[in-house]
């Protein structure tokens, strides 16, 4: 008489510590802001000592922060980069290249889309304006994020745990052009003036003469994955405005803003809950 076949385990069971670390991931990022350790463990069905290891271990590899004076946790760099990581890989090129034609065909200017790579952003689509230089940000290339107007579009829409977790000092901060912030406490000011405006702005801080503004690209969890950008010869914009200079600028940012709405929308974001 052969015995009876060993059922088959449930594949969480093969693999505990990869499950209740995928668990735990997937509160973090249903969280609005970092949470204490026991909410996590009781969230996870977690014993207290395993949350910890766990979160300790998460720490260490970049996918969770702690902020030790609150005894909070919440989500790491790596975290992010994980999901920027999908959207750069399969639908947000490919859906966002249309999108930029027709934004620089309305507006006559370079245009790009970044992603946050650690402190920097990475450029991985550009459409030239007919007659236009080629610009420092090319795809491929890599600049700081907070000199970049597409990189503080997308630092705007973090957390400050998850800001001061890129940007811990003033070591981080580099500079290109003598301009920009050099302290996470000038970072954290610019970044309110960002969100409170709805747009990102730069001049001169990435190259000598040219501007950019830029709006964040938004995925269902509300999370910035993109940063959508128009970069402009400063002097061409002022004298194209005249007295209205400013307006003409909040004219561009109003075109990059409806780009970045459109292309959230497209990637399920920015719906009514």
């Amino acid at each position: 008489m052969q015995p009876a076949p060993t059922p088959p385990r449930r594949p969480g069971t093969q693999v505990p510590a990869a499950t209740r670390t995928l668990r735990v991931l997937r509160f973090l990022a249903g969280q609005p802001d970092p949470v204490p350790v026991d909410r996590i463990a009781r969230a996870c069905d977690l014993p207290r000592s395993t949350a910890y290891h766990l979160l300790g271990v998460m720490v260490e590899e970049g996918f969770v922060t702690h902020l030790p004076e609150e005894h909070l946790y919440g989500l790491g760099v790596a975290a992010f980069e994980v999901g920027s990581g999908y959207a750069r890989q399969v639908p947000l090129q490919r859906i966002a290249r249309r999108a930029l034609a027709t934004l620089v065909d309305r507006t006559g200017h370079n245009a790009h889309l970044a992603v946050l790579h650690g402190r920097d952003v990475l450029y991985v689509l550009e459409e030239r304006a007919p007659g236009r230089p080629p610009l420092v940000t090319d795809v491929g290339v890599r600049l700081p994020a907070h000199l970049t107007a597409s990189g503080r579009a997308l630092l705007a829409g973090l957390s400050a745990a998850q800001v001061r977790a890129i940007f811990p000092g003033p070591e981080a901060m580099v500079e290109r052009t003598g301009l920009g912030p050099r302290t996470p406490r000038a970072l954290k000011e610019l970044l309110v003036e960002t969100r409170q405006r709805g747009h990102a702005t730069e001049d001169g801080e990435v190259s000598e003469g040219m501007a950019s503004v830029a709006a964040a690209v938004r995925d269902h969890n509300e999370h910035p994955v993109a940063g959508v950008a128009l970069t402009y010869p400063v002097a061409e914009v002022a004298e194209a405005g005249g007295v209205g200079g400013p307006a003409t600028v909040e004219r561009l940012a109003g075109e990059v803003r409806r780009t970045a709405d459109q292309l959230t929308r497209r990637l399920g974001g920015g719906r009514a809950r």
